[in-house]
C-alpha cells in the first residue's frame, strides 16, 4: 500500500482546508458537501454525540456557527487511494485550552468526504 501519494495528499489537504474555511464562515452547504451523506457518518463534538448525517445537519442548523479558531499543527496521511486521516490542534479565540480534531476521510466517486469526526478540548472531563 502506498502512503501519502503526493497527488492524493494534495487533494485531501485541499478538502481539509475547504472544510475549515466553511466551518469558520458557517457555510452549512459547503460543510454538508464535505461530509458523507449517510446514516453511518458520525461526529463527536465537545458537547454532543451525533450519529448519522441527519443529526449532524440538524446540529449545524441550530448551532449558529462555530467558535472562531486558528489551527496549530495539522497532520494529514493518505493510506492507499481511498482512505485518509486528518488530525489537527486548534486554539479558540479567547480560550487557553488546546482543541483537537480528528477526521477520517474516504474517497468516493464524488470526491473526498468525512465519514467520522471527533472534536475535543484538552482538559475536559465530560
Amino acid at each position: 500500500m502506498r502512503i501519502d501519494d503526493p497527488a492524493l495528499l494534495a487533494e485531501v489537504t485541499a478538502a481539509f482546508h475547504a472544510y475549515e474555511a466553511a466551518l469558520m464562515a458557517d457555510d452549512i452547504p459547503a460543510m454538508d458537501a464535505l461530509f458523507h451523506d449517510a446514516p453511518t457518518t458520525n461526529r463527536f463534538g465537545v458537547g454532543e454525540v451525533l450519529w448519522g448525517i441527519d443529526a449532524i445537519r440538524d446540529f449545524r442548523k441550530g448551532r449558529g456557527g462555530s467558535p472562531q479558531r486558528r489551527l496549530g499543527h495539522v497532520a494529514i496521511t493518505v493510506y492507499g487511494d481511498r482512505f485518509a486521516t486528518a488530525d489537527a490542534e486548534f486554539f479558540r479565540e479567547g480560550a487557553d485550552r488546546r482543541g483537537r480534531q480528528s477526521q477520517a476521510w474516504v474517497r468516493f466517486d464524488d470526491g473526498w468526504k468525512v465519514v467520522s469526526a471527533h472534536v475535543s478540548l484538552e482538559g475536559t472531563t465530560s
